[in-house]
């Protein structure tokens, strides 16, 4: 596995887009003056007249995107997480959300391991402000290939769409079918186990992986499925999970307030009261430093899953 290709799902998000661009000509994309860091730039060379620049105004060009869409486009709106979720809240709330208008939100550099770019722009509470808007999408992938996936399925859907990129490089473990298998809204089960089940988004889906292999060297049977949908949830597969499995674990590159815990422990406290523990940041700021040491330093690791794993099985 350390022979794995590595690629960050910004790079992705930007090889999607000039993907789809080519093969619909309503595609259009929109950039708050980041497109080298967002990788829009990919889809700039390849369609300029269809690339539009709005500089450092998030809340107008979400604006601009909503409007777009009215005259049957399918706009992209680009930005940091910190900035797309963020500074334009309310503009995505009011203008896109309310109306239920056809745009995609491509935000890149979601959490803790933006790195050294530090805590103002480590996000860790875009899923939770998405999440809150009725009628929006979220999609968080796990890697190269399901975020290509994802960008397709999001331009398919009807409706906004909030997908969530990251700027550390992560393995590529899924397979290139995929793509045409993918639907919003389904989980995937990794690996089969019945002792705990670790449920993950983003890239911490490849740290669970890793956590899975662990736990299994110690004799623990876990169950890892990727949630790459953190709305709408695969209440179904959650559940199963929880019901046959008994113990929950939840891994997430996000405040434990308000991402993919907490929908999580609302869908198990109604529906299937099971013991469960959340992985994410505990509710505190980021700072800067190098991406690896980050995610370790705030548990964000298959290390820190294998602990609270055993700590719940004691």
């Amino acid at each position: 596995m350390a022979d794995m290709k590595k690629i960050a799902t910004r790079d992705s998000y930007g090889n999607a887009l000039a993907e789809l661009g080519a093969e619909h000509e309503d595609l259009i994309v929109f950039d708050a003056d980041l497109s080298g860091a967002t990788k829009t730039s990919t889809f700039k060379k390849a369609f300029p007249n269809r690339h539009f620049n709005c500089g450092i105004a998030e809340g107008n060009m979400i604006a601009v995107a909503a409007g777009a869409s009215t005259m049957g486009l399918v706009p992209f709106a680009s930005s940091f997480a910190m900035f797309a979720a963020g500074r334009a809240f309310e503009q995505i709330r009011n203008s896109i959300g309310y109306p239920h208008l056809n745009v995609k939100i491509g935000a890149t550099h979601g959490g803790i391991s933006v790195g050294e770019d530090g805590a103002s722009h480590q996000c860790c509470e875009d899923f939770a402000l998405m999440r809150s808007i009725p009628g929006m999408v979220v999609l968080c992938p796990a890697d190269d290939v399901e975020a290509r996936a994802a960008v397709r399925a999001a331009y398919a859907h009807r409706g906004p769409v909030y997908l969530r990129f990251g700027r550390l490089a992560l393995p590529v473990f899924h397979d290139e079918s995929l793509i045409d298998s993918f639907r919003i809204g389904k989980g995937e089960v990794l690996r089969d186990g019945g002792d705990v089940a670790i449920l993950a988004t983003g890239l911490m889906t490849w740290e669970a992986i890793q956590a899975g292999e662990a736990l299994a060297q110690k004799g623990i049977s876990a169950r890892v499925i990727n949630l790459c949908t953190i709305k709408p949830l695969d209440e179904e597969l959650v559940l199963r999970a929880a019901r046959e499995c008994g113990k929950v674990i939840t891994c997430e590159e996000h405040s434990v307030i308000g991402g993919l815990g907490e929908a999580v422990a609302a869908l198990l406290a109604e529906q299937q009261p099971t013991p469960l523990r959340r992985i994410g940041v505990n509710d505190e700021f980021g700072h800067s430093g190098p991406a690896g040491a980050l995610l370790k330093q705030f548990g964000l690791s298959a290390e820190h899953i294998v602990a609270v794993a055993e700590s719940m099985l004691k």
